[in-house]
């Protein structure tokens, strides 16, 4: 055997070894990967019960449902479509109704979302950008609007402000 046909077989199987382990890392991803969803698109498209998602949009006013021992009711809306949610366990503080929310969790028979994990808006500022995205192609996002929900502002850096002149004079 030729030392050029021995590099070509060892090339080969390093390349057969890397191509399988890629695709065990795949197929191991697969079931941790989560889709969003918005509240239509949960009415139109026939998702299976059992289906893991994350379901966003916006708190329903007047939805807010608290029970015993941490469990919470309320439903998530986009305005077009309505999702009845249920969790279990501490809310985030700046979780309130009329606010931007993300659930992750599982679809349940009967239309009901089990969620295990709740996000809630972090400052005046920020909506999920998924949120975001599914209300402006409904229409109902205004950048700036009533939601008060614009762009996130960007932060200051010491080369764009002016105030502090050049670097030397520091």
């Amino acid at each position: 055997m030729t030392r050029k046909k021995r590099r070509l077989i060892l090339i080969a199987a390093c390349g057969s070894v890397l191509t399988l382990a890629v695709g065990l890392i795949l197929y191991a991803m697969s079931g941790s990967i989560v889709f969003f969803r918005s509240p239509t698109d949960i009415a139109q498209q026939a998702i299976a019960p059992g289906t893991r998602l994350r379901l966003g949009g916006l708190v329903k006013d007047g939805s807010l449902r608290r029970g015993p021992d941490q469990a919470v009711d309320f439903a998530v809306t986009d305005t077009n479509a309505t999702v009845e949610v249920h969790y279990k366990g501490l809310l985030p503080d700046l979780f309130r109704e009329g606010q931007g929310v993300v659930a992750e969790g599982v679809l349940e028979p009967g239309g009901q979302f089990r969620a295990d994990t709740v996000l809630a808006k972090h400052d005046e500022s920020y909506m999920p950008r998924e949120v975001a995205d599914a209300l402006k192609a409904q229409g109902r996002w205004q950048e700036g609007g009533p939601n008060k929900a614009g762009p996130a502002p960007k932060p200051a850096t010491a080369a764009a402000d002016s105030t502090l002149g050049p670097r030397s004079e520091r």
